[in-house]
């Protein structure tokens, strides 16, 4: 008896009820990816035409999204073999460590600190500190930004003059980006360091590194060095209480960054989603009784919905949903694995940020019978059922579609 839990990083369903709030009200990237493929606008693999997930729809997916948006319709999903419906989030923000801890049970019911839309974005008591302690020579934007655009507009004057680059965006965070080779990827993550002692002021939920290679614009790229500085859960999550058990509790990908370490014995890094994919069919066939694997997709935000690439979001869920069989034949008798998403990144939508959506959750197993779970009005409803899934005490918050 294991849980998997899968995270398709961004994989909105529709908008939240909150969604104004977020000016998000309308987004969904489900629902626009889809529409765009079914027009025949979107080229992927050298092909148009439909969205084929036929996997992802026998998990219930297309039902799912109808439900949760009855403007977009239901796709066709012929025999379902999976629990399917949609959550909401309780936590204030739509941020990437909101979304994680609330479906550990641990919703975000505070305020995070963000940097306004300025020029100067940060305090200039901050970037002084940053400077004068992590002996730079300055740092360049300063101001909220896409991280691709960024190291394209500032990447030769970073590599001339050492000056990081630091950003933000509408989540959290502090983002700094710094050439892996001529300033240093660990210089890098010492600034890190050193800005996440200095974000705590401020209510930050993340720094987080951004290395890239490349000697001039059009061949800058992100390299997978990428580090998340999280600050860690405020209170106990589902993880931690399944370590505090004495079982393993595998993060893959940036979840042990993401909890910053908090809950998890075992962390494997592993470069996009094909790797991730691997990494989380190998532990699935290794990993003992009472274990919980749990893995971020995290191309289809990073790669794809923050830079508003329809065309690269359509093959990454084709290219993931190919592969679910490989996790299905490995599932033993008494798993229960879970798909689901963190928030929205809707790449038809205005801007670069992430919106504020409901997320499917699907969950199958052996055992797990087919059936629909409606709306749920909480994240923390999947580490409720994971919770009730492996015998232990309920958690503080979410109700258990078990």
């Amino acid at each position: 008896m294991r849980a998997i839990v899968a995270v398709l990083d961004s994989f909105g369903i529709g908008s939240a009820p909150d969604a104004a709030r977020f000016g998000d009200d309308g987004a969904n990237t489900f629902g626009h990816i889809a529409e765009a493929c079914a027009a025949g606008k979107v080229v992927r693999g050298g092909r148009t035409g439909p969205l084929d997930i036929p996997n992802l729809l026998s998990l219930g997916l297309g039902l799912a999204a109808g439900e949760a948006d009855p403007r977009i319709g239901r796709m066709q999903s012929g025999r379902i073999v999976g629990r399917y419906g949609s959550a909401a989030e309780l936590s204030k923000g739509k941020d990437t460590p909101s979304g994680h801890w609330e479906m550990m049970g641990l919703p975000v019911e505070i305020d995070w600190g963000y940097f306004p839309r300025t020029v100067p974005a940060f305090p200039a008591a901050l970037t002084d500190a940053l400077i004068e302690r992590a002996k730079l020579p300055g740092i360049l934007g300063n101001c909220h930004a896409s991280g691709t655009e960024i190291i394209e507009k500032y990447g030769m004057e970073h590599i001339g003059t050492g000056m990081p680059i630091c950003y933000t965006s509408a989540d959290s965070v502090f983002q700094i980006a710094a050439h892996e080779t001529h300033f240093g990827l660990e210089r890098l993550y010492l600034v890190c360091r050193i800005a996440r002692k200095l974000v705590d002021q401020y209510n930050v939920g993340r720094v987080i590194a951004r290395p890239f290679a490349g000697e001039e614009p059009g061949s800058f790229k992100r390299t997978a060095n990428r580090h998340d500085y999280a600050t860690p859960p405020h209170k106990p999550t589902l993880l931690d209480r399944v370590k505090a058990k004495g079982h393993e509790v595998v993060g893959i990908g940036k979840i042990s960054d993401i909890f910053a370490g908090s809950g998890i014995t075992r962390s494997l890094k592993a470069d996009g989603n094909e790797q991730i994919f691997d990494t989380m069919v190998d532990c699935v066939k290794a990993a003992p009784d009472q274990s919980i694997i749990f893995a971020n997709f995290v191309d289809f935000d990073q790669s794809f919905g923050h830079r508003r690439d329809v065309a690269g979001y359509a093959g990454a869920l084709e290219a993931f949903d190919a592969r679910i069989p490989e996790l299905q034949a490995v599932l033993k008798p008494g798993d229960l694995a879970v798909f689901s998403a963190d928030h929205g990144c809707d790449p038809t939508w205005t801007g670069s940020d992430h919106t504020r959506e409901v997320v499917p959750i699907l969950a199958f197993g052996p055992d797990i019978l087919a059936g629909a779970i409606g709306k749920r009005s909480t994240f923390a409803d999947i580490g409720q059922s994971i919770a009730k899934h492996l015998a232990l005490d309920p958690l503080a918050a979410g109700t258990s579609f078990l």
